[in-house]
Parts: structure tokens; sequence; C-alpha cells
């Protein structure tokens, strides 16, 4: 199986620092089901394509795989996978371009940061829900997407057409975050993996998925098909990335949702443990293979269920509420800026735009702006927010900009009150003290209102290991937040009361706390 990058950005062999492989070397890795292989067709200046060749051994993944595998086919000698992409590639992928799906590269730091224009090419792609599919998980990305059926036999056309898709991924992108969506996606298209699935799955899909799959319109889908239909990973991992993100983007863009097929539906309802499923499973991929478009009515079941176990679990657990904690965390800081009085508001580190837009929902504030770090979160946020059929009397009232919160920037000041919304702990420590200053030596809001996980408070969350997303270089508790508040708040001519965020649980108190910064008159 093959899979070809390519990139026109001058100079083209920059792709090789990226990679961290060198394009005039040809370099081979060792996989427990085959060989890894990449090597470059082309490279110059102004055209260069990586390839990563990987070569399955199908006797050796009989062996090793057949016989303790979700997957049925692999029990059988001759199969599909050595040809068509798969978790196999994906797995190849995360070992061989570890550093590059990281964004680091200590010859040019400057270079995994900055978008490249790309083209990916997977000549043979299994995909259960045909091109359709392939479209709606990677044109919400930004990707310009070419997916291409393949017949069964060119010599009998009538037999019609395979369920594999020749895929051609076009745009703009940093090389890491298009790593990552392959990462992910390839074996949700082929709706299969080769090796059973942990509950570390659950680690490796926030992590791949950081910074795009908490706002994908398909992310039920994504998660329950990456996490092999195990409801109950599926119902953790969503409620991770409730905290993360916003379920009011399937409100407003609803996606066609999927079940599981009947066999696993039936054996899921037979038995309490989601991991006792996979003989049923297995023994099922016999038959025809599962609808990828199920019944609206089941979908909407499903997508409750695990809504319901978003709210429960967002909210630390306990009853659920009806809303995750991000849902409840921005109602909460649209409420106290209300009560503050703002009439202009700037988030900073605004993302995907859940907060931009229910600012700009409400009238009374006059002047609504964001600022993030990454142009792709920016680009999605447009997109969501409608930019482009937004009323010219709405649209007067939004700025949208890229920044980053420790440079100053005369961009941030004049607002009755900035947001940093889970935004602190995924700056490092040592660069706190210029957040600091950017924000409250020189934009000088009237208010400035900070949320940050409570970490007091992760012992709640079923399957949580360390910290509650990869990203956080650290989380504090209510003792370290409360201290950093008031020293700030101190240092910089402002008052600070704390609040908590969700349900505030006796022992270990709230999931998130909020620090309400309220400058002094006189300063």
């Amino acid at each position: 199986m093959l899979l070809t990058i390519t990139t026109t950005a001058r100079p083209a062999t920059d792709l090789g620092f990226l990679l961290h492989k060198h394009p005039e070397r040809v370099q081979e890795f060792g996989q427990s089901f085959g060989t890894a292989t990449v090597f470059y067709p082309e490279a110059g200046d102004e055209r260069c394509t990586a390839a990563l060749m990987l070569e399955v051994d199908p006797i050796a993944l009989v062996r090793s795989r057949g016989k303790g595998s979700p997957d049925f086919s692999l029990s059988q000698y001759v199969n599909d996978r050595p040809y068509a992409a798969s978790s196999l590639l994906a797995v190849a992928l995360a070992d061989v371009f570890r550093t590059a799906r990281a964004g680091r590269c200590r010859a040019r730091p400057e270079l995994p940061g900055t978008p490249l224009p790309l083209e990916l090419r997977l000549p043979a792609l299994p995909c259960r829900g045909g091109p359709d599919l392939a479209r709606r998980l990677f044109e919400p990305l930004g990707w310009e997407v070419a997916a291409q059926p393949i017949v069964l036999d060119d010599g009998f056309p009538e037999w019609g057409e395979s369920r594999y898709v020749r895929l051609t991924l076009s745009g703009s992108a940093r090389l890491a975050d298009a790593l990552n969506h392959l990462y992910v996606l390839l074996p949700v298209l082929d709706d299969g993996k080769h090796y059973w699935i942990a509950p570390d799955e659950v680690d490796k899909l926030i992590r791949a998925g950081e910074g795009w799959l908490h706002g994908h319109p398909e992310r039920g889908l994504i998660t329950r098909r990456y996490l092999g239909r195990r409801s109950k990973l599926a119902r953790t991992a969503l409620a991770r990335l409730a905290e993360l993100g916003d379920e009011t983007e399937e409100q407003l863009e609803p996606a066609v949702e999927e079940d599981a097929p009947a066999d696993e539906a039936a054996t899921e309802a037979e038995t309490a443990e989601p991991e006792a499923t996979g003989a049923g499973a297995t023994t099922g991929e016999t038959a025809e293979p599962p609808t990828d478009l199920e019944p609206a009515r089941n979908a909407a079941a499903q997508d409750a269920a695990a809504q319901d176990a978003e709210a429960r679990e967002g909210a630390g657990g306990g009853a659920p509420k009806g809303r995750s904690l991000s849902v409840r965390r921005r109602e909460t800081v649209l409420a106290k800026l209300e009560q503050l009085g703002a009439a202009s508001v700037i988030d900073l580190g605004c993302g995907q735009g859940e907060l931009v837009g229910a600012l700009l929902a409400r009238p009374r504030f006059a002047r609504v702006g964001g600022m993030d770090v990454s142009s792709m979160a920016l680009t999605i946020a447009a997109r969501k927010l409608r930019l482009d059929r937004m009323p010219d009397t709405k649209r007067a009232r939004l700025t949208l900009f890229q920044g980053a919160l420790t440079y100053t920037d005369k961009r941030l000041s004049g607002y009755d009150a900035a947001v940093l919304m889970e935004v602190i702990e995924h700056v490092d420590p040592p660069r706190l003290a210029a957040l600091e200053r950017v924000v409250f030596a020189h934009a000088r809001p009237g208010h400035v209102l900070v949320t940050t996980p409570n970490i007091e408070h992760n012992v709640r969350y079923e399957f949580l290991t360390g910290l509650r997303h990869p990203d956080h270089r650290f989380e504090w508790t209510r003792a370290e937040f409360a201290a950093w508040a008031t020293r700030v708040a101190g240092q910089h001519g402002y008052q600070v009361a704390f609040e908590p965020v969700g349900d505030d649980d006796p022992e270990v108190g709230p999931p998130t706390q909020m620090g309400v910064f309220t400058r002094d008159q006189r300063s």
C-alpha cells in the first residue's frame, strides 16, 4: 500500500526537514506485519514528493494477528490488507513520522507551524460509505477532496463499483495536521482495525484529534468508528472532547449519524462489557458489511445517549444535567459578562469560535473580537460562523485575527472585557509572565475572565490518566490558581474573585475554576 505527500512550497525539499527523512536516502522501518519504506520519487526546489510504501507480509500477518485480531479478514491468507490503506498504514505512519506528527523540527523550528500547499494521494482506500463519506470527513478540515470509486473489475463493468476509492486531498495545512488527519481517519473510513482496542485508544484519539476533532461535524461517527464501536470508550472520548469543544455545532448542521451493525448491537444489549462483543463482531464480518447511513431515529437515540454521558461526565459525575461542561462553562462566562455590563469583548484564544458565535448572537455586545495563534482554527471558525453569509450589520461588529498572547499587540486594546477560556494551561509556565504583561499591563481591559481546569477534580473522570488534554502544560489545584491570580491582580492593579464552573463537588471542587479580574478604578 502507498501514501504520497507532495508540496510545491519553495524550497520544496524542506519537506525532508519536516518528515525527518533525507530526500537522497531510501529508509526502511520494520513493522510487526511487514516493512515500511520511505523514499522520494521527486525532490526539487519547486516540487517534492515523499512516499511511504508499506509491504505487508500476509503470512506473518495471519500468524501474528489473525487468530487474535478483531478483523476477521486477517485470519485469511488472501485478503486486501497488503494493497489497501487501512489501520496498518495508520500505525506505520505513526511510527515512521512520529516526530513530524508532533510538529517538531530541531533543524528548522519555524517550519512545523507553517501551512504548506500539500497534495496527499492514496491509490486504494477502503471506504465503507463511499466517496460521499470521504468528502464528509475531510472537507470540513479544509481539504479539497477527489474520491474516485474503483470498479470491481474493468473487464466486467456490470459488477459495479467496489468499496475502494482512489483518494486525493489538496489544500494548505501544517504537515503535522495532515498526518494526524490521516492517522485518525484511515481506520475510520475502513471501519476496522487490525488490533484489539484498549482504553488507551481514547488518549490516542484525543491527542491526534487536537485542534480539529472536537469541532468536526462528524465527530460522533469518527469517535465510534475509531474506537471500534465500543460504546463505553466512545462515551468517555465524547465527554473529553466536550471539555474542548461544543455540541451546538451539531444542532446547527446536523450530521447523519450511524449505529453499530445489528449483530454488534445485539451483542452489546446482552452484555455490559463492550469488549466482550469482539467475537460476535468478527463473525458478523462474513456477512454483508454494515450500512453506513442508518435510520435517523436510531442515530438520534444513540447520539442522545452519548450526549447524556457527556453531560454526566462533563459535570463531574452524578445525574445528567442535559448540558456538557463546555456548554455550562460558556454560559457561565456569558452570564458574568452581562452582569459586568461589558459592551465590547475579545476572546483570547478563540479556537473555532464557539464563544465568539455566542457573543455575536447577543446584540448587547456591540463589538466582538477573536484572536487565536492557529490559522486553521480561525479558518474553521469563519466557516462555522458563516462569515460569507453573515449580515453586514453583524459582520461589522466582529474582528477575527491571528496573534499570540505572548507578544504585545495594539489590536488587543480598547475592549471592556477579555476572556481566556481554557487557555492559560496551554502556555509553557516560563512564558506565563509574557502573557500576564500582554493582557494585564498592555491591553488592560476593564475585566478579564480566566477559566482553567481544576486538577483536583480529575479523579472523577473514568479512564483519565495524567492531564485532561495532551497539550496542557500544567493543570492547577484551586489553591495554586488562587495564588497565581492573586499575585497577577496585585502586580497589575486588579481585584480578583473566584467562581466555580460546573457542579461544585464537596470533596474535590468544580471541574473548572474561574477567576474574574476587575481593574481598579484609580489604576
